[in-house]
Parts: structure tokens; sequence; C-alpha cells
């Protein structure tokens, strides 16, 4: 019997010592202004533009193509949504996106940045282009996702997809 109730009350004690919750992770301290490498420099300096919902929309003077500014973009619901080319991931029925223009003056690298998780397609002429690399932005810069393209002279179509909110904050800049 005296065996049973120190059993018992082992048992009650255990579970508290030996689950106890693990110590929290320390959270990183950002600085007020992060510095940024000079090339996401542009990334403090903020725009906003619009979005296009509908393939097949004017893409003339009125859309203004994304620059090297943190932009900010409204997105649209996906039932509103068409596409110019279908997504290379399946859009979430309760998730946002948009298209925007980016003009490519040079070849070179384009780096496009997002503060936000989404899906991204670069279209030009109705093919998607391949991305070079993914990405993260540096500590503490407020840049969540970067994915960069090998791209020529022209007019391209970032189309964004799944991002969790109604707006995001979205950068295009091409490194020669």
């Amino acid at each position: 019997m005296t065996l049973r109730i120190l059993a018992i009350s082992l048992a009650a004690i255990l579970p508290a010592t030996a689950f106890a919750a693990p110590a929290e992770k320390a959270a990183t301290t950002c600085p007020a202004a992060p510095v940024l490498p000079p090339e996401l420099a542009d990334w403090a300096r903020a725009a906003s533009s619009k979005t296009i919902y509908a393939y097949g929309d004017d893409l003339g003077a009125d859309w203004s193509p994304l620059g090297a500014a943190r932009t900010a973009l409204p997105l649209h619901k996906f039932e509103s949504l068409r596409y110019g080319v279908a997504p290379d991931r399946k859009p979430d029925v309760y998730k946002f996106g948009g298209m925007i223009p980016i003009d490519v003056k040079n070849p070179g690298r384009l780096v496009v940045a997002l503060d936000a998780g989404a899906w991204i397609d670069l279209v030009r002429d109705g093919v998607v282009v391949k991305s070079i690399t993914h990405g993260h932005g540096p500590a503490c810069s407020g840049i969540r996702k970067m994915v960069e393209f090998d791209v020529t002279h022209g007019r391209y179509l970032l189309q964004i997809v799944n991002a969790p909110t109604a707006s995001i904050h979205a950068m295009a800049l091409l490194r020669d």
C-alpha cells in the first residue's frame, strides 16, 4: 500500500517537472532604421501603385511599372483575378493576388522583393520566365522573400499569387 501511495505521489509530481514548457527563444532586436546593403537601399523609400486584376486590361500608360522603391500594392480576391498565364502555384480561394508590369531597360538580373510570403511568376510574351534563385532579405529589413530572374530588355508582367492579405509591399531592381 505504501508503495502504491509513493507511485501515485511521484506520478503527480513528474508531469510538472518532466514536461515543463521549453524556454522561449529570445526575440531578435531590430534597430528602428535597419542598415540595408546598397542595392536594397531603396526599400526604405515608400511608394504606392495599383495592380491589374484582369488580364487583358489596358497595360498602357495607366499602369505604373514596379520599380526600385518599396511599393504598396493593393491586391484582389481570387474570384476577381484573371491571370495572363496560369500561375505555377494553384491559387487559394481565400488568398489574394494581382499583376503589375515591370519595365526592363537593360539585360541583367532582376530581383523581386516582397514583404510577405506569396507566389510570384514573371511573364513575358505569354511565357513564364524561370527563376534563378530564391531567398530571404537581410535580417530586420522587412523583406520576407527575394526571387531573381535573368532578363533582357522589354516589358514583363509580375503575377502575385496567394498573398495572405489584401496588400503587399514589393520592389523590383536590376543588377548588372
